[in-house]
C-alpha cells in the first residue's frame, strides 16, 4: 500500500485572488519560557487544498457538514488532461473511470479547466466528487457557472490538489473536510492510497 499526499502545505498554499491568506500565530512558545507550544491558525475555507459544498453558490444548498462523507472517501479515478476539458474529453474520462470501477470520484491531473459543457456531462453522470489542481474547477476568471452546474447536483468539488507525482489510474481517496457547521467549504488533507 502506498499513501500519497496530494495536499498543499497550508501556510505556503495558493490563494484565490481576493481571498485572505492563511496566518499562523504562536500564542505560547517554549523558547520564551512557556511550558508548552500553542499555535493559532487563521485561514479562509477555500485556501490551498479544499472542498466546496453546494452552499458555496446556493443560499439553500447543503453546507459542508450536511454532506455525506461518501462524497469525500472512496475509490476515485485520476485522469490526466491539459487545457480545456470539453464534452468529448469528459466522456473519455468517465469511460476510463467506469472501466476501472471508480467512476464516482474523478480527479483531473494537469493544467485543466472544466468547461460548462463538460461540467454538464459530469453532472449528468451522477458522480459524487470532481477534483482538479487549480484553485477553481471552472475558469479562474469566471468560475460561477461551472460551480453552479456541479454543485446543483450535490457534487462535491475538491480544488487545489497536487497530482504531479501521481500516475493516471484508480486509487482510494480521502479528502474528508473539517466538520464545520454551516460552512460552504473546508480545508482538507487530501490523500490517495494506491498499490
Amino acid at each position: 500500500m502506498k499513501i500519497i499526499d496530494i495536499s498543499q502545505e497550508v501556510l505556503s498554499c495558493k490563494v484565490y485572488e481576493g481571498d485572505p491568506a492563511p496566518k499562523a500565530n504562536r500564542i505560547i512558545n517554549m523558547e520564551d519560557g512557556g511550558v508548552y507550544n500553542l499555535s493559532a491558525l487563521s485561514l479562509c475555507a477555500h485556501n490551498g487544498t479544499h472542498v466546496d459544498a453546494p452552499l458555496h453558490f446556493f443560499s439553500d444548498g447543503k453546507s459542508i457538514d450536511e454532506m455525506s462523507l461518501e462524497h469525500f472517501v472512496g475509490e476515485c479515478y485520476v485522469a490526466e488532461h491539459s487545457g480545456d476539458v470539453k464534452v468529448a474529453d469528459a466522456g473519455e474520462i468517465l469511460e476510463k473511470a467506469r472501466k476501472s470501477g471508480a467512476e464516482k470520484r474523478i480527479l483531473i491531473k494537469g493544467e485543466a479547466t472544466v468547461t460548462e459543457e463538460a461540467a454538464r456531462v459530469f453532472a449528468d453522470a451522477g458522480i459524487l466528487l470532481l477534483g482538479n489542481e487549480s484553485q477553481s474547477v471552472g475558469p479562474e476568471n469566471a468560475p460561477m457557472q461551472v460551480h453552479k452546474i456541479l454543485l446543483s447536483k450535490d457534487i462535491a468539488l475538491l480544488e487545489g490538489i497536487v497530482l504531479d507525482k501521481v500516475k493516471e489510474g484508480r486509487y482510494i481517496l480521502n479528502c474528508a473536510p473539517l466538520n464545520v457547521k454551516g460552512f460552504e467549504g473546508s480545508p482538507c488533507r487530501a490523500i490517495l492510497i494506491g498499490e
